[in-house]
């Protein structure tokens, strides 16, 4: 008898522990990780000051050698697509829980995890560069964690004028006396007949990319590498750019003397134009179900 109750209580421990597994696989397993790679070509970008000897140089289209000693973008409004067309919002009006600050110098902001997936099979990734027009404002009340993310010391994602967060900001030196380069993005606004302030240049882009493979929730906790070639910055499927410095409407390397039309020019290469590219400088290296 001592024997009988001894195997039924093993057997009811292993049946807990079984639970207890079974239930941690399925939390993890409704996750999936948008791991981001910054790169110039198949390089990944190393930052560096003017004279660094490690940073990484890249040689644009119309010949210019550059690099970055700082590259940040904002990401939000995250939807993946189900193989049957079905579209999942991933908190798309909660710049809290669903946007993020990409920050090449930060290791910890290059993977975003998204949490409670549905279980299924995905074919598509769609998300913004940028935030849409309707959530661009500089909302500290209401969403404190991203205001205070992209208001930080080392982040600074927001225009000192305060009607909205910066989409991109890309710092760094160019031609090989080391010009410097300085390349902000992000929708403006403009008084309208009334003196009211009404949307300017829309600067938010939609990005949508299918995935070589299907990423399978449910069966497992898929990442998704989401490459950002920083080629296109300067040499985009839609503009060749050529940087220069100085007080003219074409000049470009800096925030405060580029023009919105100039600042267009590189939305539309980061980003894609909206119409016929909705890929921009992103694509997917690959899934890892």
């Amino acid at each position: 008898m001592k024997t009988i109750k001894k195997y039924a209580a093993l057997s009811l421990f292993s049946l807990a522990l079984i639970g207890c597994s079974s239930d941690d696989n399925q939390a993890t397993a409704n996750q999936v990780t948008l791991s981001f790679s910054n790169t110039f070509g198949d390089k990944t970008i190393v930052l560096g000051d003017a004279n660094a000897t490690t940073a990484t140089v890249h040689t644009s289209a119309a010949g210019q050698v550059h690099h970055f000693s700082e590259l940040k973008y904002v990401i939000s409004n995250i939807r993946l697509v189900k193989n049957d067309g079905k579209e999942i919002p991933y908190r798309i009006n909660n710049l809290d829980e669903g946007a993020a600050v990409i920050d090449q110098a930060k290791t910890s902001s290059l993977s975003y995890v998204l949490n409670d997936i549905p279980k299924g099979e995905y074919k598509q990734i769609k998300f913004g560069l940028g935030i849409r027009s309707d959530l661009n404002t500089l909302d500290q009340v209401k969403f404190p964690k991203f205001y205070a993310a992209a208001g930080a010391n080392d982040t600074e994602m927001m225009w000192e004028w305060g009607t909205g967060y910066r989409f991109t900001k890309i710092e760094g030196f160019y031609d090989t006396d080391h010009k410097e380069l300085s390349i902000h993005t992000g929708s403006t606004l403009e008084d309208d007949d009334n003196g009211q302030l009404i949307q300017g240049v829309d600067a938010y882009r939609d990005v949508i990319l299918d995935l070589p493979v299907l990423a399978l929730v449910g069966k497992g906790a898929p990442t998704i590498v989401v490459q950002a070639d920083f080629n296109h910055l300067l040499s985009g499927k839609i503009n060749t750019i050529t940087l220069s410095s100085g007080n003219g409407s074409d000049d470009n390397a800096t925030p405060n003397v580029h023009t919105a039309v100039q600042m267009v020019k590189f939305v539309d290469n980061l980003g894609g134009n909206g119409t016929n590219d909705t890929s921009g400088m992103f694509s997917i290296l690959e899934v890892k179900n």
